[in-house]
């Protein structure tokens, strides 16, 4: 999956946000890390953003922070990010295109907190940016062993992951969720007239107690900078 699904999701949707209505019952993993942010921001100098996307959620967290940069590997993210900005009054808030494929644009040790929520895993692979002692928090759905590799031959220490799999998520109709799906990774968009077939195959794989649902896998892992 390459960035232009990405710039395609900014243009169809201007952003992640895919309007789709519905309800979490159970201990919900993206709720506890963004509780355990919110605990933890206001006490950090510096904060990086890693796979902002439109910046909605950044913007969010600014109002915790001193100082937080949100970075993006999608352009078009980054521009509806910088647009949304402008509306607000924040000063504290910036945001800036950069992949981690490439070294990115921040000096040595210039954050003492980088959080990745549904971001690149692979910022783990660049602790240069981040202080000694400092910071490292995400949230994922996949790629579990990759973050524990990642998370070892980068020199992390006092590791934690925790693995939240009881909630799930509860929609109305097959519109919604529809909605939600088409705004997956790597999804093609389900709400097409032609994706009827398809959409018909994940509701049938997507009933639980008698309702259209998906379980919502998460883990969220926690380290220190050496």
């Amino acid at each position: 999956m390459g960035v232009e699904w990405y710039n395609m999701i900014a243009r169809r949707n201007g952003g992640y946000r895919s309007k789709a209505l519905f309800t979490i019952e159970g201990i919900s993993g993206e709720e506890i890390f963004e509780n355990e942010l919110i605990r933890v921001i206001p006490n950090c100098k510096s904060v990086l953003d890693a796979g902002c996307g439109h910046g909605e959620f950044t913007i969010k967290m600014a109002g915790f922070a001193k100082s937080i940069i949100g970075f993006d590997n999608s352009i078009e993210m980054i521009t509806i990010a910088n647009a949304i900005l402008q509306e607000t009054e924040l000063t504290n808030t910036q945001f800036v295109y950069a992949t981690t494929k490439q070294e990115l644009p921040f000096s040595d040790g210039q954050f003492d907190l980088i959080y990745d929520r549904r971001g690149p895993t692979s910022i783990l692979n660049h602790p240069r940016i981040l202080s000694s002692g400092g910071t490292v928090l995400g949230i994922h759905s996949g790629a579990l062993e990759i973050v524990r590799s990642r998370l070892d031959i980068n020199g992390f220490t006092s590791v934690e992951i925790q693995e939240y799999n009881d909630a799930i998520i509860y929609f109305p109709n097959e519109k919604e969720f529809a909605k939600f799906i088409s705004g997956v990774p790597g999804n093609p968009d389900y709400t097409l007239n032609e994706l009827k077939n398809e959409l018909n195959v994940k509701l049938n794989e997507s009933i639980i107690n008698g309702r259209i649902g998906l379980k919502e896998y998460k883990y969220i892992w926690k380290a220190i900078k050496a």
